[in-house]
């Protein structure tokens, strides 16, 4: 106990001489010798006094470095925090400007304009007797037409079955009606020549349409070579009697061959057109035309 005694005395007496050396008083104080040295332990040895100076001298141009790294870092971190708010805040005005741009475009854009029409076909009804006539007698007009400015005048078609033969005193009247207007047809043995109201056809009839119609039963029989044709008609307008005089023709020409029926038949040659103008009609203008209705 004495000796531990007379340690510490050296120890305490030691110390202020390191502090007049240079040595930091402090780290010394601290540690506890006494309490190694109590346990049995061996004291450390201690540095020497130009040593411990440089040891000391080192540690705080570390700890100095260390400082700087940490300041540079939290530096660093603000900048970094202050240049990642920028890019959100210039993303939303971009986005605002385009916004307007792109509004404006669709509000030029016409809904549904790209969007491809269905075309929708309308439902076809069968032509009538009369129309496939007429569209008939329209395209042998636009035949006809075609073949003068060409010049070169294409023969039509003769017909399958050859026309019976007519004898020399042979008359075979008949009677074709359409609207208001009665034509009364003789159809005798000749050479094609057709006489309306003791006119020519083409004078009677100066309109190609209205020609070729008369002629539709004599050019689908072939007769048109080989019979004369006398007509009287009277009643309605040009384009009525023109119907009337055909459907006179093609009766007559039943007579003349009944087996003509069904080719004349087919092609609507034989049946009374009834189709006339609706008759007015009291307190209107026309047979469904009112007029106009005034409230004062």
């Amino acid at each position: 106990m004495i000796d531990d005694k007379n340690q510490k005395d050296e120890t305490t007496e030691e110390t202020p001489e390191q502090d007049e050396a240079g040595q930091p008083a402090g780290p010394v104080a601290e540690g506890d010798p006494s309490s190694s040295q109590a346990a049995g332990d061996v004291p450390p040895s201690t540095p020497p006094a130009g040593d411990a100076a440089e040891a000391d001298s080192e540690t705080p141009e570390v700890e100095a470095e260390a400082v700087e790294e940490v300041g540079e870092e939290k530096a660093e971190e603000p900048v970094a925090e202050e240049v990642e708010p920028e890019v959100p805040e210039a993303a939303p005005v971009a986005e605002k400007a385009e916004a307007p741009k792109a509004e404006e475009k669709k509000k030029d854009v016409i809904p549904g304009a790209d969007l491809e029409p269905i075309a929708v076909k309308p439902e076809e009804r069968p032509l009538s007797a009369e129309e496939l006539a007429r569209k008939e007698a329209e395209e042998e007009e636009r035949l006809a037409r075609e073949a003068a400015l060409v010049g070169d005048a294409e023969e039509e078609p003769s017909a399958a079955r050859a026309p019976a033969k007519i004898e020399g005193d042979a008359r075979y009247l008949a009677t074709g009606k359409r609207k208001t207007s009665i034509a009364r047809v003789t159809v005798l043995p000749g050479s094609g020549k057709i006489e309306v109201n003791k006119r020519a056809l083409e004078e009677f009839f100066p309109r190609p349409l209205h020609q070729t119609t008369v002629r539709q039963p004599l050019t689908t029989t072939g007769y048109e070579s080989s019979v004369d044709v006398r007509v009287r008609v009277h009643g309605g307008g040009i384009s009525g009697q023109a119907g009337a005089v055909r459907h006179g023709i093609a009766r007559a020409l039943i007579e003349v061959d009944p087996e003509l029926r069904g080719e004349l038949k087919r092609r609507g040659f034989l049946t009374r057109d009834a189709r006339a103008k609706e008759r007015k009609k009291a307190g209107l203008k026309k047979a469904r035309k009112r007029p106009q209705f005034s409230k004062r």
